[in-house]
């Protein structure tokens, strides 16, 4: 997989002097060091999916069609660069379907700016190439578009965005009433793929045109069954991330100087790196506590999913450790422990790490917000104080994206 990419500052690595502590004997034959160094590694273990988004929509009747005259309606969030790639049978045929060109549906101009309104013109007609459009037998063609069939006569498609919260409306008019191509619509479905930073994981969702189809759009285009695809979709849709660069502190005492739950970000600098990755001013502004001891970096570029960042700290008896990384593919979270380790602590300490939300940027689906460092965003300010990441989106379990190990 291509290294994901969200913007972050390249961090250079901290060395720290290794601290000893003397017996009180004055021979030096007697002279005892117990200082000791321990090797920090952070893993990305998320399972990467093609899309973060998907659903079905479908009319109000019975059987739930579409029929001429009726619209339907429904959300999805998105970001730069991603799409939205429906499909639905248009109902009086052997074997077609109604479906964007690849990847989807274009939301963003150039400039970055959502499109809203009539996108109607991103409609096309397609041919399963599964039955002869006559007779109705079996036939194996590749997927083809429709000729001489305006696509965007028969259904008209309206956006609307709310900026806040990433999230697009679409609604899908069945505007075919009165044409020589009178149709209802099927049930149909949609999704978004998942974008890394420097593509999408899936451009050419449901089906390639100019290749033969496959059994989940075959369903679509011939019965307007969606039960194949969304089984399918189901299975490959789900949020992943990247991880930034992770800071990790040896100090003294019972209180976490990275952050404390229920109090607003101190301005040291977990705001850079909730927001953006970016480990540099909480390094600078630990480092100047009375009761750090060292401060150290794994890793000098995003995690991706399947790689890994380690770094050495050195401690003394007594000292305890916290670590700080960026969920990458969100406004303002980050990984941390949620209790007090001590340094000296061996194995795996991922049932101590906890997703946590600093209360600086407004939230958005993740890796699907626009406002999100991952497309080049700024979150939009908050004040809010420091809390764990709920239920509102369904991440995946932290141990199903992190995995923090010492040795």
């Amino acid at each position: 997989m291509n290294k994901f990419i969200f913007r972050t500052t390249v961090l250079a690595a901290v060395t720290s002097a290794a601290f000893t502590l003397s017996s009180c004997n004055d021979s030096d034959d007697s002279m005892m060091d117990m200082s000791f160094q321990r090797t920090i590694t952070v893993e990305n273990v998320v399972t990467p999916k093609d899309f973060v988004q998907s659903g079905s929509f479908q009319g109000t009747g019975t059987p739930p069609i579409i029929m001429p005259g009726q619209s339907v309606s429904f959300k999805f969030n998105a970001g730069k660069t991603q799409a939205l790639m429906f499909a639905t049978m248009y109902g009086a045929s052997k074997d077609w379907f109604f479906a964007s060109q690849q990847p989807g549906i274009k939301l963003f101009d150039s400039n970055g700016n959502a499109i809203t309104g009539d996108v109607s013109s991103s409609v096309l007609l397609w041919d399963n190439g599964t039955k002869d459009n006559t007779s109705g037998q079996a036939e194996s063609k590749p997927i083809m578009q429709v000729p001489n069939v305006n696509a965007s006569q028969l259904m008209k498609l309206n956006l609307a965005y709310n900026d806040v919260t990433s999230e697009f409306t679409l609604t899908i008019t069945n505007t075919s009433a009165g044409t020589a191509n009178e149709t209802p619509f099927s049930p149909g479905v949609w999704a978004v793929s998942n974008y890394n930073g420097s593509q999408l994981l899936n451009n050419a969702p449901f089906f390639a045109p100019n290749a033969l189809s496959n059994p989940e759009i075959t369903d679509i285009a011939q019965m307007g069954n969606i039960s194949k695809m969304m089984a399918k979709l189901n299975v490959n849709t789900g949020i992943m991330t990247g991880l930034s660069p992770t800071l990790v502190v040896v100090y003294r005492g019972d209180k976490n100087p990275i952050y404390e739950l229920g109090k607003n970000d101190s301005g040291m600098g977990l705001k850079d790196i909730a927001q953006f990755g970016n480990v540099m001013k909480l390094q600078n502004s630990l480092k100047s506590l009375p009761n750090v001891k060292g401060v150290y970096i794994a890793g000098n570029a995003p995690v991706a999913p399947g790689n890994k960042v380690t770094t050495n700290f050195n401690a003394d008896p007594g000292d305890k450790i916290a670590y700080a990384t960026m969920f990458g593919f969100s406004n303002d979270w980050f990984y941390a422990n949620e209790q007090n380790i001590d340094a000296n602590t061996k194995g795996d300490l991922t049932s101590k790490t906890m997703l946590f939300d600093s209360g600086t940027g407004i939230d958005q689906y993740p890796g699907a917000g626009n406002h999100q460092a991952l497309f080049g965003g700024t979150p939009q300010s908050e004040n809010k104080v420091i809390s764990k990441v709920g239920t509102q989106y369904p991440v995946p379990a932290a141990q199903n994206v992190i995995k923090v190990t010492v040795n």
